[in-house]
């Protein structure tokens, strides 16, 4: 008896050793690729799976795709190796650069753009027509760690001496866009994008199938400063010839009729560019503007 328990531990201790050793990229250790919670999950997972089968096609390295509960799950997994590859926001960059030395290798494209504004709203009847007109008012900010939705407006307005009488984080785009609908805020604060055949493009368009008015009744009346666009990001030390291969299958699965629909739904992205960490340099200038540090404004 004695003898059969020795061999079982041998038997557990031979096979985490094992597990320990398998070479990344294969079934036993698979490449872990996260994407942040931006939509239903289950259809963020089906669409990355398609995107990890084509990467697997081409290099032959094994993927886990997954989608955690949150933005900033996301970016802890990037400093403990949970996580090798993760789809980022740009703030949400930021932070996975910051503190755990995380790399961004390819920023997306939409319409011929690799950058983004964001947009002040209000209702189209309101008599709030420019920037000036918001001194006094209440706005509906999307969220503290929301680059297009809180950071860039509210340095904006900062450095134009307009101030809000005040303001309150609605939770979201689609939020934010509902608190100027509803009333319960003046201006609200959200992403714009450029317009596409289908129409406009901006948050706007979240809400449209339960408030097919929206158009009608919300109305634009300014923007920010152009902001990158979000991210594929790769952990601190990960392989430097693995992740060539895998940004060079991206770069061709992008231009692929098959994938560039997948990326569509997945995360309405066109193609990809490469960067670098210097092209964010301008998102950590604006932080600044605002006094704030990045590990402030998300928890």
């Amino acid at each position: 008896m004695k003898f059969i328990k020795v061999l079982l531990l041998f038997v557990i201790l031979l096979t985490f050793s094992c597990a320990e050793q398998a070479e990344l990229g294969t079934k036993k250790n698979p490449i872990k690729m996260y994407f942040v919670p931006s939509m239903e999950a289950g259809k963020i997972v089906t669409s990355g799976r398609e995107v990890a089968d084509y990467i697997t096609e081409k290099t032959g390295y094994r993927f886990k795709v997954a989608v955690p509960t949150s933005y900033a799950s996301v970016i802890e997994a990037m400093g403990t190796e949970e996580t090798d590859i993760a789809w980022l926001a740009t703030f949400a960059y930021i932070l996975a650069n910051q503190k755990f030395g995380a790399e961004v290798a390819l920023t997306a494209v939409r319409k011929g753009l690799d950058k983004y504004k964001g947009q002040f709203i209000a209702q189209t009847n309101s008599g709030i027509n420019s920037l000036e007109d918001i001194d006094g008012k209440i706005i509906a900010y999307t969220d503290a760690a929301s680059t297009s939705g809180f950071m860039y407006p509210s340095a904006l307005l900062a450095r134009k001496g307009i101030k809000p009488e005040k303001y309150f984080f609605a939770g979201g785009h689609p939020q934010s866009i509902l608190a100027v609908y509803d009333g319960k805020a003046d201006v609200g604060c959200t992403f714009w994008a450029p317009e596409g055949e289908d129409g406009p493009r901006d948050a706007r368009r979240a809400v449209i199938e339960t408030y097919p008015d929206v158009m009608e009744k919300i109305k634009i009346v300014g923007f920010t400063d152009w902001i990158p666009n979000d991210t594929v990001t790769f952990r601190k030390n990960f392989p430097k010839d693995m992740k060539e291969k895998i940004v060079n299958a991206l770069l061709e699965y992008a231009n692929t009729k098959e994938g560039h629909e997948t990326l569509v739904k997945l995360l309405d992205i066109d193609n990809f560019v490469r960067s670098t960490n210097a092209d964010y340099e301008v998102v950590r200038q604006t932080l600044k503007a605002i006094g704030r540090d990045a590990s402030e404004l998300i928890k």
